[in-house]
């Protein structure tokens, strides 16, 4: 990562090992343990990372809490349920003042020692750097001896797109045969050590496990990312990625669709992304197909050959890694490949669809002290079911694998009785409507027919309205250009959509953005369609009314009209 004057701090791996050692004395010292773990508040960072290994080097668990529950957060609910879940015995904050009022809220104070690389202004907090003074004894060593497969190394709380956040166990047993069964699927990670460059939070399964252990567990080198796929941050990612050729590329979808037009605009830059470039990876929701072939495009100008895409599916529950496609040599959207070697998969047939359940060695043993929850998520057969509804790619070749049908608690009924698959449809919708939208939401159960609620992209909507960057979003949602916009795009949609589960006649474009307090938005940005459903229910309300306000935009009328 980098200092304050914006150059590249480093750590190597013998440093990294022996400040681990000096902080898990402290840890030992302090007496943590499970009953008393670690609790980490801010993001990626090497005092992160080096806290993170002295943990699991004692076997004491720790968990990396999302920072948008400490610094985005108004009511702190989020982060007051975690560390009561967790009752840990140290909290570190990178940051103490710009932590201050999140660490003020932890209760009781006087049991937890409050840890900052900055003092926390009027308030007793230890130095990170008292931490890395310490001295390291046999004892850390004998303690390292006790760990094993089965112990607990972190504990993972979901953001969760369809229910609250919940604490996943994360063992070693999990975390070791996952980088393993990883390394198998991308064999070119163990031919040349891998160079990344990354934003994916640690608080995340994807950044935290799939991405800093495979950096880890191959050798390899990871420059920390400051920047994130918001147009605020991702200016920070174009310019290290201006500057770091990485030899395999980790994103969500949204980070992919913000990279392209940098690649179009600078051939310069295009050739340095794919230089030494073996893949591109994509998780956590499902890549627009357009995007993935100009990527393609881009690849073909910028080295002379294509870039192999690989995707898959997984949770926070399967370390993530469970099913992969492989290098798809034409990447088709929604194909997630089939189960990782020591995963067992089953399709266990869920009224019309089909949900995948999984076992194996990267599977979660449970929930942390949730013993209810751990027992509802498993099946007689000891498979965890992912929540996700897959199909096979070729019903006639099943070792083409499967693809991604959408999350089971996410699809409904109409009043009709006619199943509406949220997943699939929500991916045609975001392809329909390109950069003019950040998400969407399906409305409604029990109502007649298809309508949804649109999370605009402000910026763009600015832009095309004419209005201010700094201007209400409201002044551009009723602009005459923008309502034309999306009503051309709907109309263009419901032509090739006619059957009543995928015609979508009216939408609502929201001024509030998503909220973090009330579940509506992840730590990793994607929406929980239910949270946005229960709390903007007068808007759906709306949505189904009898209104033709500005920010209706209305296919039913229209044709009426026409």
């Amino acid at each position: 990562m980098r200092d304050a004057g914006g150059a590249w701090r480093e750590l190597t791996y013998r440093a990294a090992l022996d400040n681990a050692r000096r902080i898990a004395q402290a840890l030992l010292d302090r007496r943590l343990s499970t009953d008393r773990p670690v609790v980490i508040l801010s993001g990626n960072s090497l005092e992160h990372a080096v806290l993170a290994l002295a943990a699991m080097h004692a076997g004491i668990p720790y968990a990396p809490v999302a920072p948008a529950y400490s610094l985005l957060s108004q009511d702190y609910r989020t982060l007051a349920a975690v560390c009561a879940a967790m009752q840990p015995g140290l909290v570190f904050a990178d940051d103490g003042p710009r932590f201050a009022t999140a660490l003020a809220r932890l209760s009781p104070r006087p049991a937890v020692e409050v840890v900052t690389c900055t003092e926390v202004p009027d308030s007793p907090s230890t130095s990170f750097a008292a931490l890395a003074d310490t001295h390291a004894t046999t004892e850390v060593d004998d303690a390292h001896e006790c760990v094993g497969a089965d112990t607990v190394a972190k504990v993972l709380f979901t953001s969760g797109s369809t229910g609250a956040p919940k604490g996943v166990i994360n063992t070693h047993r999990m975390l070791s045969s996952n980088q393993e069964q990883i390394r198998t699927c991308m064999p070119f990670l163990a031919d040349d050590p891998p160079v990344l460059c990354d934003w994916l939070p640690w608080n995340h399964t994807f950044g935290g496990n799939h991405n800093f252990g495979l950096t880890l567990y191959n050798g390899g080198t990871l420059y920390i990312d400051a920047g994130a796929p918001t147009p605020e941050r991702f200016p920070t990612t174009i310019a290290n990625l201006r500057e770091i050729a990485t030899t395999a590329y980790f994103n969500v979808p949204r980070g992919y669709e913000l990279l392209l037009p940098a690649l179009r605009a600078d051939a310069d830059f295009n050739r340095l992304f794919f230089s030494r470039l073996y893949m591109l990876f994509y998780a956590a929701a499902g890549l627009r197909q357009d995007v993935a072939d100009a990527f393609e495009r881009q690849a073909i100008e910028g080295c002379g050959e294509r870039i192999p895409w690989v995707s898959g599916l997984g949770a926070t529950e399967t370390a993530p890694f469970a099913i992969c496609t492989g290098a798809m040599a034409e990447p088709v959207a929604g194909r997630i490949g089939v189960p990782a070697p020591g995963v067992e998969l089953k399709v266990e047939p869920v009224g019309m669809l089909f949900e995948a359940r999984v076992r194996g060695p990267n599977v979660t043993p449970g929930y942390w002290r949730d013993p209810e929850r751990t027992r509802a998520s498993f099946d007689d057969e000891g498979f965890y079911g992912l929540g996700d509804a897959i199909g096979l790619a070729d019903p006639a070749d099943p070792a083409r694998g499967f693809t991604f049908e959408g999350r089971l608690a996410e699809d409904f009924k109409l009043s009709t009785g006619t199943w509406v698959q949220v997943g699939p449809l929500r991916a045609a919708l975001l392809l329909q409507f390109g950069d003019l939208v950040q998400d969407v939401v399906i409305a409604a159960p029990d109502r007649e027919d298809v309508r949804m609620l649109v999370f605009p992209n402000a910026a763009v909507c600015r832009r095309l309205a004419g209005v201010s960057a700094d201007a209400p979003v409201r002044d551009a949602l009723g602009h005459a250009a923008i309502v034309e916009r999306f009503t051309e795009s709907l109309a263009a949609f419901c032509s090739r959509h006619v059957s009543t589960s995928t015609r979508v006649s009216r939408a609502l474009l929201l001024e509030e953005p998503p909220s973090i307090d009330a579940g509506e938005i992840t730590d990793k940005g994607s929406i929980n369609q239910k949270a946005v459903l229960q709390r903007r229910r007068a808007l759906v309300d709306e949505l189904y009314g009898t209104s033709r306000g500005a920010r209706l935009i209305d296919v039913i009328h229209r044709t009426a009209d026409a």
